[in-house]
């Protein structure tokens, strides 16, 4: 009976230890699936990640990976802003990252060159970026061209405070992508597509970043080339950048623009009506007027 009884005993822990065994593999399949993979494409992709010399001097030489070009600006900018004088050396690549056929390349290069007054050459160089067809590329060189003390930039840091309209840029039916009004998009995110006769799209995404506002077209609807489809308002971090600037290059014909961000606006931080008032006063003070 005892030689009987002893196989059970024996076989139970074998039967338990079977399932662990294999339990811990599957746990590790799920980690890679969903931990490091994601992790690895992340990493790979974010801008903070430190690059050697050798590494920048590769990505800024290799414009046909815009990403990797941005990548090595971005560091260029920290790099600076950190007071390392080494990264001077990469400077003309930072001006010819400015020529680049991607929009967001150019606006990386005029935020980084944005983070250095003491170097003349990049004075003309934002200077030409502030007639970009491209928004945001032309809101990043306004702001650098702050620390230049350059006034030219103020018409571009007032549009940054204004919406504006998102047109069909041809004629067709409109398929909005968004179709509720207050509703916040992302630079580069869809908003809307147009369907030619012919069959062929265009889609068009937003500049900038942003909320949804004022919705004029209606989906499914025939719409003429040129026509407004909805109009687009400024985020509160575009906002707060360009008071910050006109707080310093503000002019008294700016505060009829500034003043709608003293009072509470839908999507908007108490820090901008804050600002606003702040800038307001700076500008006033600096032009000897009445508060």
């Amino acid at each position: 009976m005892s030689d009987n009884q002893s196989h059970p005993v024996d076989d139970t822990p074998d039967q338990r230890r079977g399932p662990s065994r294999k339990y811990p593999w599957a746990i590790l399949v799920v980690i890679v699936l969903f931990v490091v993979i994601p992790f690895i494409s992340w990493y790979g992709t974010w801008f903070g990640r430190p690059l050697s010399d050798s590494k920048m001097e590769e990505y800024l030489r290799d414009p046909s990976k815009p990403r990797n070009v941005q990548h090595a600006l971005a560091q260029i900018g920290n790099r600076i802003m950190d007071g390392d004088q080494a990264v001077k050396r990469f400077y003309p690549e930072v001006i010819s990252a400015s020529h680049h056929a991607q929009p967001e390349v150019r606006m990386t290069a005029a935020w980084a060159m944005g983070q250095d007054n003491s170097y003349s050459d990049f004075h003309p160089v934002l200077l030409e970026l502030l007639k970009d067809s491209i928004s945001g590329v032309r809101h990043n060189a306004a702001l650098g061209l702050v620390r230049f003390g350059d006034t030219a930039a103020r018409p571009e840091l007032v549009a940054m405070l204004e919406p504006h309209p998102i047109k069909a840029e041809d004629a067709g039916t409109a398929e909005l992508v968004i179709k509720a009004e207050g509703v916040a998009v992302a630079a580069g995110a869809p908003l809307a597509r147009i369907r030619r006769p012919d069959g062929t799209t265009i889609e068009i995404h937003a500049a900038e970043a942003g909320r949804i506002d004022a919705i004029s077209a209606a989906d499914g609807k025939n719409v003429e080339a040129g026509a407004d489809l909805m109009t687009l308002w400024p985020s509160a971090d575009q906002v707060w950048e360009s008071l910050r600037a006109l707080f310093i290059l503000g002019q008294p014909d700016d505060i009829s623009y500034i003043q709608r961000y003293t009072r509470p606006t839908p999507a908007m931080p108490d820090r901008i009506q804050q600002q606003a008032a702040s800038t307001i006063e700076a500008i006033r003070d600096r032009a000897g007027s009445p508060r």
